[in-house]
């Protein structure tokens, strides 16, 4: 039943939304000179206003809550076009509203002054009143590796509370959440659903999010699927894997839906994906009991000021170092394969000995997290022990998904009622009795260890589970919000004691540090030359998107994945070019690969050069962990390159080029150097330390001639 509470919405926004009549032109790039203004959350009459100079939400008070502005600041984009619910639910079978007003007609743009008749709807959950605090740390996680930001997300957050007038629903709360961060155009919305009734409901779906945004193409024929989904605004989820070790791909949340009640849209058949839904697609049934409380999905809405692949790269990197700092941890590891624990020593003393920080025990190693024995656990107490005495961090490796276990506790088929069809074909159930005792020998081992470094392989990939006597969940329905809760948990535990993640999945914004950059492993079975043009590549690509200390690379020093003698390093003095050039390619890159052998080094040259390496590294730590600018892709025909940029540290830049051919290369190319922050003059500080000025062109580049060594390297330091 409709109420008829009217509401002249045009009077109170143009009294209240504070549009100056100007450009929304930033006069200084926020990407360069961090945006001073701080989050603010404020009410102005009977709106209230989400602001922090960057991105602005209005939200109407009454009747019901709406959001009626959503608009980036840096370049005067208004985001939404129309008004919708603030999330919608199912709730035992039934659809609900949550806020949000009825009665806009045109659907193609938000016009205030026609749009005068909003009314809310008696059958959905209604706004009583909100609560404005601080931010506080989604994960309160502890540092125990070298980093470059040790800093957790300030701002401001804001809930909404919602109350139904239903009788079924009368002592069901809603919370909408909406943390709006400084210095970053970032707003995260997530809800929770508090259960105060004496029964048990079943939550069949939570939309967290819905968003009918403005149309940013012209098609008049095209199904959605067909038609491009880069848009203004960004989103990401805390809830996506399926091992692509991209978001994209593993996003299982973002959801372009159709809007047939815009009538006025180009497309024929009303089919333009113009309306956002987040929601996790495979979680239809969770049962929620009286007094228990419901956390949905993580929603990270990231406006983005130009369609420049570049530039959008650089805006999403500084989400992941602002909102997950974890991310930024880089620790300098060896990735040993051992046979016995005197292995182990010998390696930990390598690592010493090079300026190595870490030692991570590789699979087909020794180490078994999984044996919970006195004897087990006190052997390698004593090696953490050891490696710590020497101030080095102690890893290793541990199996989850891609392995069967028994009948009792593997993923069930929905289709069959057998164990299969999981992500692996075969895989355990994390709510099995055999994946709750994993997930409880691994706090075990850590805790008793005092283990520094978890590499969890195989995580959890998403799988759905059709038994019904699995501890861990009720049955199908629930299974993947269930083992994605025991995953989230267990990194959440580990991440707040100062353990270090490797994943390879998406997991990041949920307590993981790092994952692999992309690549085929056959690969490193290739010759070494092939291997080293090839890791370039997956260097420029991988790096796109992710900020260089989330990603790994691979370094075979032994036989991996088949091959000859012509793809590995060992014995390693007998192959110290290409086993310098990869190291130089790798931490010139930031990037920390797996170096898996038994040795870092066989003799005192070999030694040496990785010394030499390493500290050549620490000595440009900071900026060679900075962002990174493409500047040719590797192809083996020419040079190629990347430079990394940080206006806020003495270094601008670092540069490295490659010369994968048999001559040495002469160039002059135009540098750009806009994401330095430098204006007017550059110095170009070679490797010998000889310096060179240069009067930069309007465009911001300068024209800057190098030689690069036939089959060699060359670096340059930007001040």
């Amino acid at each position: 039943m409709k109420k008829t509470h009217r509401f002249l919405l045009a009077i109170v926004l143009f009294a209240s939304s504070e549009i100056p009549n100007k450009l929304f032109a930033q006069k200084q790039d926020w990407l360069i000179a961090p945006n001073k203004e701080k989050a603010m959350i404020y009410q102005d009459g009977k709106t209230l206003i989400l602001n922090n100079g960057l991105s602005k939400r209005i939200f109407l008070l009454g009747p019901n809550l709406a959001c009626i502005q959503y608009t980036n600041l840096t370049n005067g984009q208004e985001l939404i076009r129309s008004i919708e619910p603030e999330a919608k639910l199912v709730i035992n079978n039934h659809n609900y509203n949550v806020g949000g007003l009825h009665g806009q007609k045109e659907k193609a743009y938000l016009n205030l002054e026609v749009e005068k008749n909003l009314y809310q709807n008696d059958a959905d959950f209604i706004f009583t009143k909100y609560t404005i605090s601080p931010i506080e740390p989604f994960i309160h996680w502890k540092a125990n590796t070298w980093l470059t930001n040790s800093q957790q997300a300030t701002g401001q957050s804001v809930a909404f509370e919602f109350v139904s007038q239903l009788p079924d629903l009368k002592n069901i709360l809603i919370k909408v959440h909406y943390e709006l961060y400084d210095r970053l155009p970032l707003i995260t919305k997530w809800i929770s659903i508090e259960n105060n009734s004496l029964s048990s409901i079943k939550i069949n779906r939570v939309v967290n999010e819905v968003l009918g945004l403005v149309e940013e193409e012209s098609a008049v024929v095209g199904k959605p699927e067909e038609m491009k989904k880069q848009h203004g605004i960004y989103f990401e989820t805390n809830y996506a894997f399926n091992n692509a070790m991209r978001y994209d791909i593993s996003d299982q949340t973002t959801h372009w839906k159709t809007d047939s009640s815009y009538t006025s849209q180009v497309n024929y058949n009303f089919e333009t994906p113009c309306l956002l839904e987040i929601y996790p697609e495979k979680a239809p049934g969770i049962e929620l009991a009286p007094n228990e409380v419901f956390k949905s999905v993580r929603t990270n809405e990231l406006l983005m000021d130009s369609y420049d692949r570049q530039r959008r790269g650089l805006i999403l990197k500084k989400m992941y170092r602002t909102i997950a700092p974890w991310t930024t941890q880089n620790p300098i590891f060896m990735h040993l394969v051992s046979k016995n624990d005197q292995e182990v020593k010998n390696a930990i003393d390598q690592c010493v000995a090079t300026g190595y920080e870490a030692v991570i025990l590789s699979f087909g190693s020794h180490l078994n997290m999984e044996d919970s024995s006195a004897v087990n656990i006190k052997k390698w107490k004593i090696l953490a022990d050891y490696a710590h005495q020497h101030k080095i961090l102690l890893g290793g490796y541990s199996l989850f998904s891609s392995r069967r276990i028994s009948d009792e506790d593997d993923v069930v088929d929905i289709k069959t009622g057998k164990p299969g069809g999981a992500f692996f074909g075969n895989a355990p159930c994390f709510g099995s009795k055999w994946g709750l005792g994993y997930r409880d020998k691994i706090k075990y081992f850590f805790t008793q260890t005092n283990f520094d470094i978890w590499e969890n392989d195989g995580p959890y990939p998403g799988d759905v589970c059709a038994s019904t006597s699995h501890p861990g969940h009720k049955g199908y329905d629930d299974s993947q919000w269930k083992q994605m809760e025991i995953q989230k948990e267990l990194y959440h535990w580990l991440n707040e004691r100062g353990v270090y993640i490797n994943a390879p999945d998406w997991y990041f914004l949920d307590g993981t540090h790092k994952i692999g950059l992309g690549y085929r492993e056959v690969n490193f079975s290739l010759p070494r030359p092939q291997q080293k043009i090839i890791n370039r590549q997956n260097i420029h690509d991988g790096t796109l998107e992710k900020i260089p200390s989330m990603a790994w690379g691979f370094v075979p020093l032994t036989k991996y994945q088949g091959g000859g003698d012509e793809a590995v390093l060992e014995p390693l003095s007998e192959h110290l070019n290409d086993y310098e050039q990869l190291m130089m390619q790798y931490y010139g890159a930031g990037v920390q690969a797996c170096y898996r052998g038994p040795r870092l080094f066989d003799t005192e040259t070999t030694k040496a050069m990785v010394t030499k390496t390493i500290n050549w590294y620490k000595k440009y730590r900071n900026i060679l962990n900075s962002d990174m600018i493409p500047l040719r892709r590797a192809d083996g025909r020419d040079w190629d390159g990347w430079m990394h940029v940080n206006p806020q540290l003495k270094e601008k830049g670092l540069m490295l080029f490659f010369n994968p051919t048999k001559k040495p290369i002469n160039r002059t190319i135009s540098l750009p150097l806009y994401y330095t922050g430098l204006t007017k003059e550059a110095r170009i500080v070679d490797a010998k330390g000889l310096v060179q000025k240069y009067t930069l062109n309007r465009d911001y580049t300068i024209d800057f001639t190098l030689t690069i060594p036939a089959d060699g390297y060359n670096w340059f330091v930007i001040e």
